[in-house]
């Protein structure tokens, strides 16, 4: 029989430094910034984009699916506006187009130099803050005139410099740094869910 004898001092140490990240006094900050640009890119009609490589990617659609969905009322006839958003990780044949034929550092800002407008939101998410196709997309965005938005831990690389709101989740862990940005994605689910505008009389 396999000897487990060491994994519950495990789990409590990996819930209790999960728990001490979400804590960070400035963690609910940059979550408090980004809850107030999205529901201004709601009102305004603007298009928020979502991106990121491997677990960050899987989080990028996670966002856009609960957004889009959860966040605009779960009915077809729900009241109010609902989020434009789009996960740019999302359009394989397109990101491997892009890939073989230009190259993988470019991914991301090809297709965003395409599809964004002045005034439009990106969201890139990169645990490590230094992914090369995450900054180059940041580069267009700030070209573009976008309001930029980081997510990312382990000190923040390069990442943190380059965006307007950077969220540095307070761990060298990629596991906590992931598991922090996608209940970052729920509780903004949640919060924008309830801040659903009343239909108009």
């Amino acid at each position: 029989m396999t000897d487990l004898s060491t994994f519950r001092p495990y789990l409590d140490d990996y819930v209790r430094e999960t728990v001490a990240t979400l804590k960070a006094p400035y963690l609910g900050e940059a979550v408090e910034k980004i809850a107030a640009i999205f529901l201004r890119a709601r009102a305004d009609d603007r298009t928020i984009f979502f991106f990121g490589n491997g677990g960050s990617s899987s989080t990028a659609s996670h966002f856009v699916t609960d957004i889009a969905k959860v966040a605009g009322g779960t009915g077809a006839s729900s009241p109010g506006p609902r989020f434009r958003c789009l996960s740019l990780s999302d359009n394989v044949p397109g990101l491997t187009a892009w890939a073989n034929d230009v190259g993988y550092a470019e991914v991301f800002a090809g297709p965003l130099r395409a599809l964004a407008s002045k005034g439009d939101v990106v969201v890139a998410i990169s645990g490590s803050g230094n992914s090369p196709n995450v900054l180059a997309a940041i580069a267009v965005a700030k070209e573009l005139g976008l309001t930029t938005i980081g997510l990312t831990g382990i000190g923040g690389g390069k990442l943190k410099d380059l965006v307007d709101v950077p969220l540095v989740v307070p761990s060298n862990s990629m596991q906590h740094t992931e598991d922090v940005h996608l209940v970052v994605c729920h509780l903004l689910t949640a919060y924008l869910r309830d801040r659903q505008p009343a239909p108009a009389r």
